[in-house]
């Protein structure tokens, strides 16, 4: 039997899903996809993960896509070329949504390359730390290809435009302390602090009210397209819901008490 593609680990609220291709960095090819697909799903429906961690085995995150797996690869003498649009709305665009509509907070821990796909679907979590020696490339350009998994989406919106279209364009590696700098990310540690500085913001996050940390994603993503107007009346429709369940009002009554909350609301 072959080892899974996707490494599974729970500790307590925290769950570890790590992909598992290291000869290969991590690179994603069609099983890979699905076993993520199904474990981040699996961790969507269990009511005890209150946070899930990303990363990869091995010196990458994530080399992005598999150039020889069957999905993608050059096609033979006398066949048709592949349509790369079938295996972004096939896998990559329902792994960005995924990520997109998790009820709990998702962290990349970035602790090698991070290229292409690999390198957006780091971004596409909520908060992304990485290793001192990692790195980051948006390599789409190299193979006459643009920015996919959310990346034309995502780079502009982190780091400006300017920068995206550098990035883009240029496809050089960009070192993780200058992603920090930039704000493509939100921390870069010591390579040896990586996996104790990711659980211990993991633990932090898990120990907060899911829902409100999912709702407050949704409403900082809907609020690129919305007028100032339109923001505050979504703000005012989010409280209103908020404000009727279990956590906020644990929340109050734990402030009140001076006691740590116990929330439960995901």
């Amino acid at each position: 039997m072959s080892d899974p593609l996707v490494l599974v680990v729970k500790e307590g609220p925290v769950l570890t899903l790590t992909l598992n291709r290291p000869a290969a960095l991590n690179s994603f090819n069609e099983a890979m996809h699905r076993e993520l697909r199904a474990a981040l799903d699996a961790a969507a429906d269990d009511a005890q993960v209150r946070c899930v961690v990303l990363t990869g085995a091995g010196r990458a995150f994530c080399a992005g896509q598999d150039l020889a797996d069957p999905l993608v690869a050059p096609p033979a003498a006398g066949e048709a070329p592949k349509d790369l649009a079938h295996v972004i709305g096939t896998f990559y665009k329902p792994l960005v949504q995924r990520l997109q509509t998790m009820p709990v907070p998702v962290i990349a821990a970035v602790n090698g390359v991070a290229a292409g796909a690999g390198a957006n679907l780091a971004l596409c979590c909520d908060l992304v730390l990485a290793a001192r020696s990692a790195s980051f490339i948006q390599a789409f350009a190299k193979i006459a290809l643009v920015p996919d998994t959310g990346g034309t989406w995502l780079l502009p919106r982190l780091v400006g435009r300017a920068r995206a279209l550098g990035l883009a364009l240029l496809g050089d590696k960009l070192p993780a302390p200058e992603a920090e700098q930039l704000g493509l990310i939100w921390r870069c540690v010591d390579d040896a602090a990586l996996q104790e500085e990711t659980q211990r913001l993991a633990q932090r996050l898990a120990a907060m009210p899911s829902a409100a940390l999912a709702q407050t994603r949704r409403a900082i993503d809907a609020a690129q397209h919305l007028t100032l107007d339109e923001a505050l009346d979504n703000e005012a429709a989010l409280q209103s819901q908020l404000g009727r369940a279990h956590d906020y009002l644990e929340g109050v009554a734990a402030f009140g008490a001076k006691r740590t909350p116990t929330f439960k609301d995901r």
